[in-house]
């Protein structure tokens, strides 16, 4: 009874030990995957803006073109 306490024992110590390096494993690839993210994120906010931009510019074109044709050149 003693070595089959004593392999329980063993046999949890080693599921821990598994279970330990899962858990560091799984928290090292959420913190990559929070970093990959925020990157997105980043890069999201700067395509808006660009669009943004964009838009703006398309429209003061726009505003530009018109003004030109009233002057019928």
């Amino acid at each position: 009874m003693a070595d089959s306490l004593g392999q329980r024992l063993e046999l949890l110590e080693a599921a821990i030990k598994r279970a330990t390096r899962e858990v560091e494993r799984l928290r090292a690839e959420r913190d990559t995957l929070k970093a990959r993210i925020e990157s997105f994120e980043a890069e999201r906010a700067e395509l808006r803006a660009l669009k943004q931009e964009r838009k703006d510019i398309v429209s003061q074109m726009d505003a530009i073109l018109r003004e030109l044709d009233k002057l019928e050149l």
